[in-house]
């Protein structure tokens, strides 16, 4: 299953959720997704569980910015993570080998039903 919106990723994300590999983090994962369609979420990762919330955190351990539709591009395995950073696509802040662990938490592709 392909997402279609940056606001159906969100929903999804539990679904995406590897908990066995987010043990011991505590981090706030921050997307600020802009043009039409994007938006502001962060996501709270603590000791394998993870909840989803709409707008932004005051302090986010990590921040990644991009354009909502290059990050559903991303979130569907259609543009790779590392290519969207080199490229200047996705900007990345905060702890970066926090948001290096990202993808083993929050993995992209599509979903299987």
């Amino acid at each position: 299953m392909m997402v279609t919106t940056v606001k159906e990723y969100f929903e999804t994300l539990p679904r995406r959720f590897q908990a066995q590999n987010a043990g011991g983090i505590d981090a706030i994962f921050q997307f600020e997704l802009s043009g039409d369609g994007g938006g502001t979420y962060h996501v709270v990762v603590k000791d394998g569980a993870m909840t989803v919330i709409e707008g932004a955190h005051t302090s986010p351990t990590v921040v990644l910015k991009m354009t909502g539709d290059e990050y559903v591009k991303m979130a569907n395995g259609k543009l790779d993570g590392r290519m969207a950073f080199m490229s200047g696509k996705m900007k990345v802040s905060g702890q970066i080998p926090m948001a290096m662990k990202m993808q083993q938490i929050l993995p992209a592709g599509p979903l299987t039903a």
